[in-house]
């Protein structure tokens, strides 16, 4: 039986849009990219070209009203995501937006409520994809009882080096476009609820180590968004949570996580997050080993097509729905508030 054609809007093509998302539709069947809005007419233009897309627009509203379009896959910075996919929904569309899901709680929560409003249609949020590799491994050895009772669990993240004030500004560094968004805070912690399930409570304390960056025109910007964090959490599951997450730290050890319980520990090495690593040592056990990743376990980038499958009624959203976007997002916003009052933050807000 032949499947109907569905015809995909894109509103911002930057780097992971023309990286992914366009060669994931485009290997689909009877899937069609029909138009693209960019950040300019030009740049929409030479994603057209490259891409063989037929229409081009220099104004986001004209890809939500063409009736051609069945969905709108969005790749805008994080300010813009609450406004188009709630402007998607009202038009009949399928919608997928890249992360981080908003710029804060209260905007994620009215983009789950709209979608409520809208069951038949579709929402997806682009998930976190560096463990998605580990992630069935690790939860079917927390499942099965690997770990005993989780107790602690202490996440090391460094995404730089050390200080370094002559680095450009970047837009993630800016509170009007990344909201309460921190480095790549949220798709750590996206990947730590598949594992141990949401936080109860947050404690934060948060540095701006370089206050100001010059940008690509050579003007002094402020910052305001940090770029090293410490944090506990108490989780709901259990164990207490610590998380460093830093862009200036020289000479830190491996990027990875640690899950002790009382029966066995876990570590996820993820030295290079392209090809993370599981290691695995119970009590009975002198230290810990590699742990293999069955085949049959091992998951992968295919988040187009379970956007298509979805909307074809094939399957439900797991990567990632607007719920665990609320979860995250909430989690985020809490980080700032601890370190603006010095206060415990419950959760959910």
């Amino acid at each position: 039986m032949t499947q109907e054609i569905i015809k995909i809007g894109l509103i911002g093509a930057g780097g992971n849009t023309k990286l992914m998302h366009i060669p994931g539709f485009n290997a689909l069947e009877n899937v069609v990219i029909d138009s693209v809005c960019n950040r300019s007419m030009e740049s929409g233009k030479r994603v057209a070209e490259e891409f063989g897309i037929e229409k081009v627009y220099d104004n986001w509203l004209d890809v939500m009203e063409d009736p051609d379009n069945d969905a709108v896959c969005i790749g805008t910075w994080p300010y813009m995501h609450c406004t188009l996919v709630l402007a998607a929904l009202e038009n009949g569309k399928h919608v997928q937006t890249e992360a981080r899901m908003a710029t804060n709680a209260s905007e994620a929560h009215v983009m789950l409520e709209a979608s409520k409003n809208f069951p038949d249609l579709i929402t997806q949020i682009v998930p976190a994809p560096h463990t998605l590799n580990v992630d069935k491994t690790i939860k079917n050895l927390i499942k099965d009882g690997y770990l005993g009772d989780i107790l602690s669990v202490d996440a090391a993240i460094t995404q730089g080096g050390f200080v370094d004030k002559d680095k450009g500004y970047h837009w993630r560094q800016s509170r009007d476009f990344s909201g309460y968004n921190i480095m790549g805070l949220g798709i750590w912690y996206e990947a730590l609820m598949r594992w141990i399930g949401p936080a109860a409570t947050v404690q934060a304390i948060t540095r701006i180590t370089v206050p100001q960056r010059s940008d690509e025109n050579g003007n002094l910007q402020v910052l305001s968004i940090p770029d090293h964090v410490e944090i506990l959490c108490e989780m709901f599951s259990g164990p207490v949570l610590h998380i460093r997450f830093s862009d200036v730290l020289g000479h830190a050890p491996g990027n990875g996580v640690w899950i002790f319980g009382t029966e066995g520990t876990l570590h996820v090495d993820a030295t290079n997050q392209k090809n993370i690593r599981l290691y695995g040592g119970r009590k009975s056990d002198d230290a810990l080993s590699e742990i293999e990743i069955k085949s049959e376990l091992a998951g992968q980038w295919r988040v187009e097509e379970e956007f298509i499958n979805a909307i074809r009624g094939i399957e439900d959203i797991t990567h990632t729905s607007f719920e665990d976007g609320v979860r995250y997002m909430e989690f985020t916003e809490a980080v700032t508030r601890s370190s603006q009052s010095g206060e415990k933050i419950y959760l959910p807000l």
